[in-house]
């Protein structure tokens, strides 16, 4: 259900931080937002949004609990179980990957796992818009990459993660 944003400027906090953790799971990143309200427009939501990122960013157990609410890209299957609060932005999000190759499908898993195995978390990409082939493609190129470096490229994803699924919380998408 989407809110206007003198509604969400209006919720009690503990509810606006549930919809917060929606868009993201860094409850420390909600929870500084919620506290941050209200919110003049959407643009300052967002900025005030992007600053608690940048702030919350620093710590690295905040990076990994917002990178733990995501599904590895082409496993969607796995939003019923772990990922609810994030099912459906997820499964639109990745949509690009329902229709790939079998060939291409086992190819991202692959690459996911090698990732997961080599980093501790998994490939966050802002899916929107990517087929499953230019996902995979991405994936590939950072794989080289060492983990401070991909901690920096995952944050970065994630907080365009966070931006759309804001503007999609306020109907804005």
């Amino acid at each position: 259900m989407s809110l206007t944003l003198a509604q969400f400027n209006d919720l009690s906090q503990e509810v606006a931080v549930s919809k917060l953790l929606i868009c993201c799971t860094s409850s420390a990143w909600a929870n500084k937002l919620a506290y941050a309200r209200p919110f003049a427009d959407v643009d300052a939501l967002l900025a005030s949004s992007d600053a608690i990122w940048d702030e919350v960013q620093t710590n690295e157990a905040n990076l990994l609990e917002a990178f733990d609410g995501h599904p590895q890209i082409g496993n969607v299957a796995s939003l019923k179980e772990k990922y609810r609060n994030t099912q459906s932005s997820a499964a639109h999000e990745q949509s690009g990957a329902n229709d790939a190759a079998d060939d291409v499908l086992e190819a991202l898993a692959k690459a996911n796992q090698d990732y997961l195995d080599k980093f501790g978390f998994i490939f966050i990409v802002f899916a929107t818009g990517k087929s499953a082939a230019q996902m995979l493609d991405l994936l590939l190129s950072r794989l080289p990459n060492d983990r401070a470096t991909e901690l920096a490229n995952a944050a970065a994803e994630q907080n365009k993660i966070t931006r759309l699924r804001l503007r999609k919380l306020l109907a804005m998408v």
